[in-house]
């Protein structure tokens, strides 16, 4: 569907002269992001950087057993949908219903929710999918009585149960999630009460853990998994049994945990759901990652730059290119000058330069008595929170490392 969709005014950057061709085309000419056409503000995927990171996040969950559904919101595109499942993933997490309905339009078979679903049409369309499909596996939370009777009251009648797992919040304060074991029971008994769901397992989000630290996160996994274990040793489980958590922050600790699960009366599968990974980032989660931690395990790579052009440079203390708001994640950390192209091709590190604000069109930057930068020149500059980067860019120019574009990852936001 990618492959045929024509170049038009629907997608930014790509080069006015490459009008009516097909995004196999373009990508067949193998254009250079500098000099083929491509207009600014631009953002780039690296090619290598990609690779890169998928194939360490599939040997890292290989190398400690666990099951991978990265969560999709992070990019909302089918083709890293597609490249993450090529590389070991057991399916793709979401968050709204809507993510779900993109996912099932490109084929996604296994679909995590890790969320509360009580809209009674979007439940209508989940149990529709599940009865057209014997093969669609489905599953999302539940982290209250009243929400495990809302679902039934728009599931009845269906004829294949939801599969839920009882989220367990990650405590006082956090987000989403039943607060105390006690409330997980009652909304298991909940769940047994009624036909049309069916309880697989538990789940929860570590990331949310107040003031969280390795101890905390620890804690927090090992009642998650004596959850599971008590909820076994009832009887409530008759399948395979479902333990998920792993965020892009603590999936070390996560790791750590869930090889410690003891056996259970049925096979276990140990679901880590990060996301953030695929094309990392330069602020945020770079600070945040694992394998800060656990250097012996590998690296992850920021792979998105951000190019735009200074358009002015009204005194020595100031200039401004043409990336504004709707171009750069801010709602995390400005972004960060990198590197400077000349419009002669020559590059040089962007010294003295520092984004100070941004406006709904414009990068303000300022400069020192080091910087050297002129009207004209392509800023590249480094990006914090890869979610709110994927929304604001429908077509990303995958980018290798001389410029050569040779594929272009399509979002659905």
């Amino acid at each position: 569907m990618h492959a045929d969709e024509r170049v038009d005014h629907r997608f930014k950057a790509l080069p006015p002269d490459a009008q009516g061709l097909t995004l196999d085309e373009l990508a067949a000419e193998r254009r250079n992001l500098f000099t083929g056409g491509f207009t600014t503000p631009v953002l780039a995927l690296s090619a290598e950087r990609l690779e890169h990171n998928l194939r360490l996040l599939e040997e890292y969950t290989r190398r400690h057993d666990l099951a991978f559904a990265p969560h999709g919101k992070t990019s909302m595109s089918p083709q890293l949908f597609e490249r993450q499942l090529e590389h070991g993933a057991w399916g793709i997490t979401a968050a709204v219903p809507h993510q779900a309905r993109v996912y099932r339009a490109f084929g996604i078979q296994r679909i995590f929710l890790a969320n509360e679903v009580v809209d009674a049409a979007a439940l209508r369309w989940i149990a529709r999918e599940l009865a057209e499909d014997p093969d669609f596996r489905f599953l999302c939370y539940v982290d209250s009585v009243r929400g495990v009777e809302l679902m039934d009251e728009a599931l009845s009648g269906t004829p294949r149960p939801v599969d839920v797992v009882v989220e367990l919040g990650a405590g006082d304060g956090a987000r989403t999630g039943a607060r105390t074991e006690e409330d997980c029971r009652a909304i298991a008994d909940a769940v047994a009460a009624v036909d049309t769901l069916r309880l697989v397992g538990v789940a929860g989000y570590e990331g949310e853990v107040p003031q969280a630290t390795p101890e905390r996160v620890r804690a927090w996994l090992d009642r998650l998994i004596g959850l599971a274990v008590d909820f076994d040793k009832a009887g409530r489980f008759s399948d395979e049994i479902v333990i998920s958590a792993g965020g892009s922050a603590w999936f070390d600790v996560v790791a750590e945990t869930f090889a410690r699960i003891p056996e259970l009366s049925h096979p276990t599968l140990k679901l880590m759901r990060s996301g953030a990974y695929v094309s990392h980032d330069d602020i945020h989660y770079r600070s945040l990652t694992p394998f800060n931690r656990i250097p012996e395990e590998g690296a992850l790579q920021p792979a998105f730059r951000l190019w735009s052009q200074v358009i002015s440079r009204p005194t020595p203390e100031q200039a401004f290119t043409n990336a504004g708001k709707r171009d750069a994640p801010y709602d995390l950390h400005l972004p960060v000058a990198q590197i400077v192209r000349t419009p002669s091709g020559a590059f040089h590190e962007a010294t003295g330069i520092t984004v100070t604000a941004l406006s709904d069109q414009h990068a303000w930057l300022a400069t020192d008595a080091t910087a050297e930068l002129r009207v004209g020149d392509w800023v590249g500059m480094g990006l914090s929170h890869p979610c709110t980067t994927f929304d604001k860019w429908q077509l990303i120019p995958v980018v290798e490392a001389d410029g050569t574009v040779v594929e272009f990852i399509r979002t659905y936001f």
